[in-house]
């Protein structure tokens, strides 16, 4: 690891003056950050195998995926600073042991007690790895390489789950669900080697203790706040145990924010977020993985109740959505060379949101997929534009030894907003569905228009029990979730649009580069931010 003098403070420079070395490094994190992806969505098409093989419920069965999600986002925050203080090198590789661990075990568990506790543990090992990899990249890139680098961390951070989704659909198809978490081992196995012969370690020297109180603080808000909007969905948002969970996580984050603001070394300067590039940086990932996520959510039931597809053929069907949002994510930050990260911004906003309109224009039962595909690919091509120069927002407004806690915030909001997009894009197709079912019911028996009116699923089930009203009732329950997707789709560019405006108006006055990229380093180019 070369060090040179840093031209602002004399201080040894951590960065990698290497490319192979670099080319190595970069490879690496994204292997160990693929591993961490790829489980978040991965158990996703094992749900009914899961619950034969457990003998257990379908929200059971939600939870072993839930608690990953729940447990990873909770703990970015502490681990992210953690891994500044104690050094990125040795969290990285911890986190890689405890995921690696726990994804063995939970392909070996025998109970829905072993399966939950195996995949708590795989959320602290991936809360440990996930922050710490952007964490690397950011604190041993130089400036000229630091945007190329970020846009591949963004290509996998974003495309990696589809490509995980598919990986997975192809293991439970030609063997059997345990042979899921056999891809995130071998994951962690390469990342493991490859950390051990080329990743440096760096860490932060600081004279004040670690921020424990609020630590907890942000755990309990994140914990919270999550599970309010996981469980509205599933509870009913008014039901005690929801309202309790939104509660307690508002009055957490409150508390949170006035101890931060109190604090000499806060975990996280929440002042900071007064400036435009952090803030709309933020709002950013928050809104865009949210679409990302919800539509994921209407895409799915379109593909397999509406067009009859299976898992397999349905996740394939992302793969050209995901492939294109990577190589946009990887193409960023040229773009913003040239016109700058507010323009590049806000053009893949932009481009997300006609891909939305598109897709809520054309979708209907007959056109298949090639009425979505053009909106799929504008969306892919927009959310990677949008994630690159959003990421190095956040990643460029702390100063190079927070870079832990910075890449830890990236990721939250990326979590929190995926969580959110689930919950309110999903309510809304729910809604439209059950207002658009109503009136095609006529003449349908009292039950199976009962069951119908719970979705479109459950409608095709019910079809079976109707006689020569089954075609009827298929049609109908599948025109009526079109309506609903429109509604969603609609409701998404809605939300793109008001982002759209808010990074016109607030996002990063980042000059474009040239060629080159941008040479400063993390925290110099804040004068330009605000």
């Amino acid at each position: 690891m070369s060090t040179t003098p840093s031209p602002d403070t004399g201080a040894p420079d951590p960065t990698i003056q290497d490319p192979r070395q670099r080319r190595t490094i970069l490879a690496g994190v994204c292997i160990a950050l693929m591993a961490v992806i790829a489980s978040v969505s991965g158990l996703n098409v094992a749900q009914p195998e899961l619950s034969v093989a457990f003998d257990t419920s379908q929200a059971e069965v939600l939870w072993f995926i839930n608690i990953y999600t729940i447990t990873l986002a909770a703990l970015l925050l502490p681990l992210g600073a953690m891994g500044d203080r104690w050094g990125r090198r040795p969290v990285l590789l911890a986190g890689l042991l405890v995921f690696g661990t726990a994804s063995a075990a939970a392909g070996l568990a025998t109970s829905s007690a072993f399966m939950l506790a195996a995949r708590f543990l795989s959320g602290v090992g991936a809360a440990m790895i996930m922050p710490v990899t952007l964490a690397i990249i950011t604190s041993t890139f130089p400036g000229k390489e630091r945007a190329k680098a970020i846009g591949v961390w963004t290509g996998v951070a974003g495309g990696g789950g589809i490509l995980g989704m598919y990986l997975s659909a192809i293991l439970v198809d030609l063997a059997t669900w345990r042979w899921l978490f056999v891809l995130p081992v071998v994951l962690v196995v390469v990342a493991v080697v490859m950390a051990l012969r080329s990743i440096p370690d760096s860490r932060q020297e600081s004279g004040h203790g670690f921020d424990a109180v609020g630590s907890l603080s942000s755990v309990v808000a994140l914990v919270g706040l999550v599970l309010f909007l996981h469980e509205g969905p599933e509870r009913g948002w008014t039901e005690h145990a929801t309202l309790l969970s939104l509660l307690v996580g508002v009055i957490a984050a409150v508390g949170f924010v006035a101890w931060e603001l109190r604090r000499p070394a806060p975990l996280l300067d929440v002042r900071l977020f007064r400036e435009r590039g952090l803030a709309s940086g933020s709002v950013s990932l928050l809104a865009v993985f949210g679409v990302q996520a919800g539509i994921f959510v209407v895409l799915f039931p379109y593909f397999q109740a509406v067009l009859g597809w299976s898992g397999l053929r349905s996740t394939l069907a992302l793969m050209p959505m995901a492939l294109l949002m990577m190589f946009a994510s990887g193409l960023a930050p040229r773009v913003t060379a040239r016109i700058g990260g507010r323009s590049t911004m806000a053009s893949g906003i932009f481009l997300g949101g006609v891909g939305l309109v598109l897709m809520a224009t054309f979708v209907s039962v007959d056109g298949g997929y090639l009425s979505i595909l053009p909106g799929m690919l504008a969306m892919g091509l927009g959310m990677g534009l949008t994630m690159t120069p959003s990421t190095e927002a956040i990643t460029t407004a702390l100063p190079r030894e927070r870079q832990g806690v910075a890449s830890a915030l990236n990721d939250v909001t990326r979590e929190f907003g995926a969580a959110l997009g689930v919950a309110l894009l999903g309510a809304v197709l729910t809604a439209g569905y059950r207002g658009a079912i109503d009136s095609r019911l006529d003449g349908v028996p009292a039950a199976a228009a009962g069951a119908a009116r719970e979705g479109v699923v459950n409608a095709l089930a019910a079809a079976d029990e109707v006689g020569p009203q089954a075609r009827a009732l298929i049609r109908a329950a599948q025109e009526s979730f079109v309506d609903g997707w429109r509604q969603a789709m609609w409701a998404g560019a809605v939300v793109m649009a008001v982002l759209f405006v808010y990074v016109l108006v607030r996002g990063p006055r980042q000059r474009p580069q040239g060629s080159g990229g941008d040479s400063r380093e993390p925290h110099d180019v804040v004068a330009d931010l605000r």
